[in-house]
C-alpha cells in the first residue's frame, strides 16, 4: 500500500468503491486523513463498511468540511453529464480527483525521481504495459505494474528511486490526474472510443495528449493523424519525443520495424539500428504488437536497459490472458484467445496477424457498426463460427463472402472449429476466438467467456499446451 500522507489531518470524501475506490480509502486513512466513502451502490457501501470506514450520504452532506473529492474513474466527470457528486464538488469549490492524482502527489513529496511510466492508448495499452514491466523485470529491476490493469495503484509498493512503477492508465483516469508527471508517457494511437463520456472525439483526443504532453520523456505512436498532430504541438513547443511507427513505408526519423526486426534511432540508448527480432515470438504477433514492442522497448532503453536486456525480454514476454493469448496446438491446429477482443476494431488486429486459414469463432452481444469495418479481412478466413445474439446480424455481413455456421454456444463453437481445422490441409489452420462482440448476452465478461474458451480447448484430444512438452 502506498500511504496517501498528502491529505493527513484532513477529510476526503471518496466516491465508487470499487477496488480503486476502497484502496484509495485505505491509503488515505493510512496516511492519516479522515475518509467518508460513499456510493451509489448498496454493494459498495457494504464492501466500504465491512472495510472499516465511515459511510454517509453525500447529498446530506457538509461539504464544507472536505479537502477533496476522490471520484472512480468509471464516475461521468462531464458526459453525458456531471455526476450529481462532481456538481456538487463544484458548488462548495472542492477539489476533484483521482488515485493515480494521490499517487503523483505522494511521488513528489517522497521520491520525485521514481521511476514512472504511464501508458494509455485506445489500443494496446494492457499489452503494452505488461511488455515493458516484464522487459525491467527480466533485467533485474523493482517493478509494480497496475493502474488500469490488475491492481489498483494505491495498493502497490511506494514509489522509490530503486522500483519503477509502470502504470496504464485510461483517459477517465487521465482526466482525474492534473498532476500527472511521469518519467515516461507512452501514448500508442487514439481511435474513436468512449465518446459517451467524453462528449467528442476532439475533447477525446485531448485528454489523451495530457500524457505525453506531461512526461518527462514522451513516446508517442506515429501511425494515426490524432497522434501526429500531438507530435506536432511537441515541435512547436520545443519538445523532444520518440515516435514509433509501425509502417516502415512512413518512417521519417521514429522507431521502426523491417518484417519483424526492430529498429532504433536512439543513439542516447546505445544503439542505432537493429536491436531485437520478433521472428517466433508467439505473445507479439501482428502489426499491432510491434507498435507495443517498439514503445516498451523505448521506454525500458530510457530507463537504462541495454538493447541486448531488451532484446532477451521480448523473446520471453509470456503474452497476456485473453489477447492473442496461444492456448496450444492440436497437430497443425494453433488455438489462439482474443477474447478481449470486444470490438471490431480489437478483432480487426487479431485477423490481420493472421495471412490465412483462419477458423473464427465470434459473436456476442453486438457493439454498434457490427463487424462490417473487417470486411477487407474476409479472404483470410476460410469459416466462421457465430455464437451469441450478434449471430442473425453477423451472418447477414459474411452472407456470401464467408462460408459460417451459426453454433449458438461457444462449446458447439469449438468443437466444430477444432474438428474443420483438424481435416483441413493447411499448413498451420488457426482456431480463433476474437469475438467483435461484448460478452454480456452469455458470460459476465470476456476474461469469463476466455477462460470457459481456454478450458474447452484443453479438453480437446490431442492438444499441446503453450509450454508444455510434445508427446
Amino acid at each position: 500500500m502506498i500511504p496517501v500522507t498528502t491529505f493527513s489531518g484532513q477529510t476526503v470524501a471518496v466516491f465508487g468503491l470499487g477496488l480503486s475506490g476502497l484502496a484509495a480509502c485505505r491509503a488515505l486513512a493510512a496516511g492519516g486523513a479522515n475518509v467518508v466513502a460513499a456510493d451509489d451502490s448498496a454493494a459498495g457501501i457494504e464492501a466500504a463498511r465491512a472495510a472499516g470506514f465511515p459511510v454517509e450520504d453525500l447529498r446530506s452532506a457538509d461539504w464544507s468540511r472536505f479537502a477533496a473529492l476522490v471520484l472512480a474513474p468509471g464516475v461521468p466527470l462531464t458526459h453525458p453529464k456531471p455526476h450529481w457528486t462532481v456538481e456538487r464538488a463544484k458548488t462548495a469549490r472542492v477539489e476533484i480527483i483521482g488515485d493515480v492524482e494521490l499517487f503523483c502527489r505522494e511521488r513528489a513529496r517522497h521520491a520525485a525521481d521514481a521511476p514512472f511510466i504511464a501508458i494509455t492508448g485506445t489500443n494496446g495499452k494492457s499489452t503494452t504495459t505488461a511488455l515493458t514491466a516484464h522487459l525491467l523485470r527480466a533485467a533485474g529491476r523493482d517493478v509494480q505494474i497496475g493502474g488500469n490493469i490488475g491492481t489498483a495503484i494505491l495498493a502497490l509498493q511506494p514509489p522509490s528511486d530503486e522500483r519503477a512503477h509502470v502504470i496504464e492508465m485510461s483517459s477517465y483516469q487521465i482526466e482525474l490526474t492534473p498532476s500527472l508527471d511521469p518519467t515516461v508517457g507512452i501514448l500508442l494511437n487514439i481511435s474513436p472510443d468512449h465518446l459517451d463520456r467524453h462528449g467528442t472525439m476532439a475533447h477525446y483526443a485531448e485528454l489523451k495528449a495530457r500524457l505525453p504532453a506531461s512526461a518527462q520523456r514522451p513516446v508517442i505512436g506515429e501511425d494515426d493523424e490524432e497522434c501526429r498532430e500531438i507530435i506536432e504541438r511537441l515541435r512547436l513547443a520545443n519538445r523532444s519525443w520518440v515516435d514509433i511507427v509501425s509502417a516502415r513505408e512512413r518512417v521519417g526519423h521514429g522507431w521502426y520495424a523491417n518484417g519483424t526486426e526492430l529498429i532504433s534511432r536512439a543513439p542516447w540508448a546505445g544503439i542505432l539500428g537493429p536491436f531485437a527480432d520478433l521472428a517466433g515470438v508467439g505473445s507479439l504477433r501482428g502489426r499491432h504488437n510491434i507498435q507495443n514492442a517498439l514503445a516498451a522497448s523505448a521506454a525500458a532503453m530510457i530507463l537504462g536497459l541495454a538493447p541486448e536486456e531488451v532484446a532477451a525480454g521480448l523473446r520471453t514476454f509470456p503474452g497476456l490472458a485473453h489477447r492473442m493469448e496461444e492456448i496450444g496446438r492440436a497437430g497443425a491446429t494453433l488455438f489462439i484467445n482474443d477474447s478481449k477482443a470486444t470490438n471490431a476494431d480489437s478483432a480487426a488486429t487479431a485477423l490481420a496477424s493472421f495471412e490465412r486459414d483462419i477458423y473464427w469463432i465470434l459473436g456476442g452481444k453486438p457493439k454498434e457498426g457490427g463487424i462490417g469495418p473487417l470486411v477487407s479481412y474476409f479472404p483470410r478466413v476460410t469459416k466462421a463460427y457465430l455464437i451469441g445474439e450478434a449471430t442473425e446480424d453477423f451472418a447477414d455481413t459474411l452472407q456470401g463472402k464467408v462460408d459460417f455456421v451459426r453454433c449458438g454456444t461457444l462449446d458447439r463453437a469449438v468443437q466444430e472449429a477444432a474438428r474443420d481445422a483438424g481435416t483441413s490441409d493447411a499448413r498451420e489452420p488457426v482456431v480463433l476466438l476474437s469475438p467483435a462482440c461484448a460478452s454480456f448476452d452469455q458470460y459476465r465478461n470476456f476474461e469469463v467467456r476466455g477462460d470457459a474458451f481456454r478450458a474447452l480447448v484443453t479438453a480437446l484430444p490431442g492438444i499441446v499446451l503453450r509450454g508444455a512438452a510434445a508427446p
